[in-house]
Order: structure tokens, then sequence, then C-alpha cells
């Protein structure tokens, strides 16, 4: 492991608690809802964080992320408070398709491993 590298990230994690936390319990905008924050990349210096998110319904995904944007302020404030650090990092929204692309891969896989049979049996060789 790097120097430096652990603080960044156990504070990642910990900003991942507290906005899942704030957004679920203290953020009024009804175009934040129903949203998983999976992980949180801080930079080295923590001046910035990146929060990973995904969500059920994706046909939304420009409004939440809008509407993430917009109280990225207030959840940095109320994070301020939360942590007591020196400088909070600014937050950054981006929507995660790790787990899409991984579900879109397994269903590759298991179409690879198990083919569909198109109908024709297969004849036993004598």
């Amino acid at each position: 492991m790097k120097r430096g590298q652990g603080r960044p990230q156990r504070l990642g994690d910990l900003i991942q608690r507290e906005v899942s936390q704030l957004i679920r319990l203290e953020l009024r905008d009804p175009r934040v809802s129903m949203l998983t924050i999976t992980s949180v990349d801080v930079s080295p210096d923590m001046s910035h964080a990146k929060v990973f998110f995904t969500m059920l319904e994706k046909d939304r995904l420009e409004d939440t992320l809008h509407g993430l944007k917009r109280s990225a302020g207030f959840l940095r404030s109320q994070l301020a408070r939360r942590l007591g650090m020196y400088t909070t990092p600014e937050l950054r929204f981006e929507y995660d398709e790790s787990v899409e692309r991984g579900d879109r891969l397994s269903r590759l896989i298991d179409a690879a491993v198990n083919p569909v049979t198109t109908g024709k049996k297969k004849r036993k060789s004598k």
C-alpha cells in the first residue's frame, strides 16, 4: 500500500456512511430517493470526493443527478458538522455503472456456459 493511501480510504468509508444516512433522513428533495451510495473515492489531498451511486429507476437518472448536484452544498455542510474536520471534501456525484456491467457480464457468462437449445435434440452417437 502506498504511503498516504490509508487515510483517504478511511475517510471515504466514513463519508459513504454519513452521506447515505443524510440522504435517507435529512434530504427533502423528491428527486433524490431510492438510491444507494456504492463507494466514495477521496483525493490524496482530501479536497475532493467522488461519490458513486446506483439506483433502481434508471429512467430518473438525470433528475436524480441534478438533485444531488443541487444538494451537494447542504450535504457538505452537514458532513462538516458531523466529521469535525478542518476542511471537508467537495462532493461530486457520479452514477456507478459497475453493478450493471457486472450483471451483464454474469448473464453473458451464464449464456456461454449454458447455451439455449434451439429446439433440436442432440442425437446419441452409436
